[in-house]
């Protein structure tokens, strides 16, 4: 459903009852102080909380929250007769963190703002942004509410927003005393979240019919990273149904295992006898008929929860184009070398109640590859993937003319990763950006829903924009599927299905091997990494051993990133299963943009600015009912 043009002052006008017909019994400039009054003391008065979240596995603390355009409302329960702490941190660690502390005294509720410096010592805040509402507790539990403005301009106070918030808490059995809160000991904990994007979590009814698709005992080896594949069958329907919930099942004790899932549709010919048989992915032995899962059709990473799909979209199965047999890939991130058996999956909800639209995926971004390199010690280091005008183009022009509608994005990086946005482009013109997290978690990947939806017409282009912290790296960091590699994906979740799978770049690699000095290479290439010829200093090494080898310093590691940017791109263009647009291996230079959109930047009011705003509401909407009533009169 579209936005309609005056729907929240018809909201507003519901909420308290009124009519455009009773507005004169009430006059114009009664009604106009009562809906500027409503626009001023925005949405946080109603009651209930949309969205939860449990910061430690036992659930022993829980935050609850809503939100409108300026402000947040929290609710927290926690078990405990002490005092709670809460906080904002730019990285998950106390220092530099934004704090609040409070409890229930003598029957009395207290609520302080403080903040941490670079050296973790706890001070009071001078500047109280923090709003106590309400305060109560059991023989068991303590429960606090308070609220803040989104962006307080306080220094000492961190701006709440979209992307993702490195969430600290912290119980105490004791209240706050005189001199400050009591060391809080081993009852801490982090949790990144999205308060104002939050994943789409909704339950579906319990009556809906599901499968699991589950790798059972699956021997874990001692190494860092395994890939593991395994082939399944998707349930045999008479008729068309929708794959309405994906959510994961993660065996309890490897949340921090399993990094993260991918299913990909198989040749729908396949050998049955090949089912339920599983292997190690990218592996020489690894079976043929894993080779035909190209296309992925779900993907859920390390932090997410379960996804819903919107009312109009579902996932369809039966139909003599959806998926019969699907691989599921499974990356287990085991750095301290354990030897484990896992039994890990993903469960999905299905119904023969169809709705409007079929879902389909697109990974957008840089194509994964050794040719996508990150020097050492940069702290913002960008790498850009295309996916190009011509792409789309070509795909929607012969699918979907009217364009395709993404609903969904997740954002995907590994360790280095600190911000990812997926940038619209139509025409060069730069459009708001699809997602964005300038905050990145490796451990914390989910879909983010899209609202309103962005429609991606044939002609347009997208560029996701990683930014790469590499300054702790000794060596290069190259694009691979280890989690000490490199990846910037987009995997955009849209409708209705078109046959686009992959529209990704790569940057020439001949210009990167230039910056160094590399002036010739071995051929025939019959290595892998190739390898170079010369000059004298680089004979005989694979390319990575060329590229670890040059003296990388901050500048040069600059210039580089320029030099990459600024390369021409081989284009990565391919249809479901094993077949391209002809638009695929294309070499295109990146596009110039006529416009780029700037960043957002958030304005700071105080008191008597918020105050100038309301009044502003007043007058405006005042002139508004004027208008209506001069227009009912003619």
């Amino acid at each position: 459903m579209r936005p309609k043009r005056f729907g929240l002052l018809s909201a507003l006008l519901r909420t308290e009852r009124l009519t455009f017909l009773n507005m004169r019994e009430k006059g114009l400039f009664g009604a106009a102080v009562l809906l500027a009054t409503l626009l001023c003391s925005g949405r946080s008065r109603g009651h209930g909380f949309e969205h939860s979240a449990a910061l430690d596995a036992g659930g022993r603390y829980v935050v609850k929250w809503r939100f409108d355009e300026t402000s947040i409302t929290f609710e927290i329960e926690a078990e405990t007769r002490g005092y709670i702490g809460f906080g904002l941190s730019p990285n998950g660690a106390m220092a530099s963190a934004d704090l609040v502390i409070g409890g229930v005294a003598n029957g009395i509720p207290y609520l302080h703002d403080y903040f941490a410096d670079s050296s973790r010592v706890v001070h009071k805040d001078p500047v109280q942004s923090y709003k106590l509402l309400y305060g109560k507790e059991n023989y068991t539990h303590t429960v606090l509410a308070f609220s803040r403005d989104l962006q307080t301009c306080d220094p000492k106070d961190r701006a709440i927003t979209s992307g993702t918030m490195r969430v600290i808490w912290a119980l105490h059995n004791e209240d706050v005393g005189p001199s400050g809160p009591a060391y809080h000991g081993i009852n801490r904990g982090r949790k990144s979240l999205r308060f104002l994007n939050p994943g789409t979590s909704r339950k579906v009814s319990p009556e809906t019919a599901t499968f699991d698709l589950l790798n059972v005992n699956v021997p874990v080896p001692d190494k860092d990273t395994t890939y593991w594949c395994q082939m399944f069958k998707m349930p045999e329907v008479q008729k068309k149904h929708h794959i309405i919930r994906i959510e994961p099942l993660i065996q309890k004790g490897h949340e921090n295992l399993v990094h993260h899932i991918l299913l990909y549709q198989c040749d729908s010919s396949l050998n049955e006898s090949e089912l339920d048989m599983g292997h190690e992915c990218f592996h020489p032995n690894m079976p043929d008929s894993f080779t035909t899962c190209e296309t992925v059709i779900f993907a859920w990473a390390i932090g997410g929860e379960g996804f819903t799909y919107p009312i109009h979209v579902g996932m369809s199965i039966g139909t003599d184009v959806d998926p019969v047999y699907v691989l599921m890939e499974v990356h287990y991130d085991n750095p301290a070398l354990q030897t484990v058996v896992d039994s890990s999956g993903l469960r999905l909800y299905y119904t023969p109640r169809l709705r409007t639209y079929d879902a389909g995926v697109i990974e957008t971004g840089v194509w994964v590859s050794l040719y996508h390199m990150l020097p050492p010690g940069m702290q913002d280091y960008i790498t850009e993937g295309h996916c190009t005008q011509e792409c789309l183009q070509e795909s929607l022009d012969s699918e979907m003319p009217s364009g395709v509608w993404v609903f969904a994005v997740l954002l995907h990086a590994h360790l280095a990763g600190r911000a990812i946005r997926t940038r619209h482009f139509r025409e060069q013109v730069e459009l708001p950006p699809l997602a964005s997290d300038d905050q990145f978690d490796f451990n914390f990947q989910e879909f983010q829903p899209l609202s309103p939806e962005q429609l991606i017409l044939p002609g347009d282009s997208l560029i996701t924009e990683c930014m790469y912290n590499t300054k702790d790296r000794q060596n290069m960091t190259w694009g691979g599927l280890s989690t000490r590699d490199e990846m910037c994906l987009s995997y955009l979740l849209y409708y209705p299905r078109v046959n686009l799978a992959r529209c990704e770049s790569l940057p020439e690699i001949t210009g990167q091997l230039k910056f160094i000095g590399v002036k010739q290479i071995q051929s025939p290439l019959t290595t892998w990494p190739f390898v170079i010829k010369s000059p004298k200093r680089y004979s005989n090494l694979s390319f990575t051993e060329a590229m670890d080898k040059f003296r990388w310093t901050k500048k040069r590691a600059k210039a580089f990133n320029e030099v990459v940017l600024n390369l021409p791109m081989n284009v990565r263009c391919s249809k479901i299963g094993l077949d391209e647009w002809s638009t695929q291996g294309m070499i295109v230079s990146p596009p110039k943009p006529k416009s780029v959109r700037p960043p957002v930047v958030a304005m700071c009011m105080n008191g008597s600015e918020s105050q100038c705003h309301c009044i502003i509401s007043y007058i405006l909407i005042t002139a508004l009912m004027v208008l209506l009533h001069f227009n009912s009169q003619l």
